[in-house]
């Protein structure tokens, strides 16, 4: 496979940064193309702006259509261009970063700003959004550490279930624009990571890895599935008395075989 790796940490000593490298080394030796995205390395702008479009500052900036007109004349700037090559160029994504505030850093949510854009991600004709997207094909895996032990982001954990707390990413983000979303692997007690917690952690992210071209994705439910109406609401036949985020499975998260991934 071909696997677009992107790391959000400013700090290369991190366990974050030992994982990556540990990860990356994974991959290559399990015989997988890998190419990265290091976000803070790179100095990655994270604002979207009239230049990414080529757009006369003068004029109202309307990101969605400017960004789709840029996208489609080949004349969004070169930066945004070349992580568009390196996504289109990949097989999966693996996304990388410190759970800040319960979401990513400012630097990797401006990413996804400027780099999925109308016409890019989303918004083909044929092709559009929630399972049918731009990027459908591909698979994504979200790595995330957190200061916080890793029980608290379970079901009953007081940080929220990791799964439904990544939602806007997973499936507002990664399933919208049409990618295969594997459950994420949340690493807890960061900032207190001695050698043997780092160990553990690279295991864990091994395994995951091994199984990246084969697990099952989160079986989130297609817009165009049938399984909603026409004011994109789920059909009241589904999930009946039911609400929340865990609605938009095809099975329910309490029926896991097992919960969400932590370490």
């Amino acid at each position: 496979m071909n696997v677009l790796w992107v790391f959000a940490h400013p700090e290369p000593r991190s366990l974050n940064g030992v994982l990556r490298d540990h990860g990356v080394g994974t991959l290559r030796a399990l015989g997988h193309r890998v190419r990265e995205s290091d976000l803070y390395a790179m100095g990655w702008n994270p604002l979207v702006g009239p230049a990414d479009f080529g757009h006369d500052p003068g004029d109202r900036l309307l990101v969605g259509a400017a960004s789709e007109h840029a996208h489609a004349g080949g004349t969004l700037s070169s930066d945004i261009r070349a992580e568009q090559d390196k996504l289109a160029w990949a097989d999966a994504l693996v996304l990388q970063f410190p759970l800040w505030w319960h979401g990513m850093p400012a630097i990797l949510k401006g990413w996804f700003d400027r780099v999925f854009v109308q016409g890019f991600a989303f918004g083909l004709p044929g092709a559009r959004r929630y399972g049918d997207g731009g990027l459908a094909g591909r698979r994504a895996l979200v790595v995330t550490t957190a200061g916080a032990r890793p029980t608290g982001f379970l079901p009953r954990g007081i940080h929220g279930d990791a799964e439904q707390l990544l939602f806007p990413l997973l499936h507002g983000t990664l399933f919208y624009s049409g990618m295969d979303v594997l459950p994420p692997l949340v690493v807890g007690g960061a900032d207190r990571a001695r050698t043997a917690d780092a160990a553990a952690a690279a295991a864990s992210l091994d395994e995951r890895l091994r199984d990246l071209p084969s697990a099952a994705p989160i079986p989130y439910r297609p817009e165009q599935g049938g399984d909603y109406d026409g004011d994109l609401v789920l059909h009241p036949h589904l999930a009946p008395g039911r609400s929340g985020l865990g609605v938009h499975r095809t099975v329910p998260a309490e029926d896991r075989a097992e919960p969400c991934p932590v370490r």
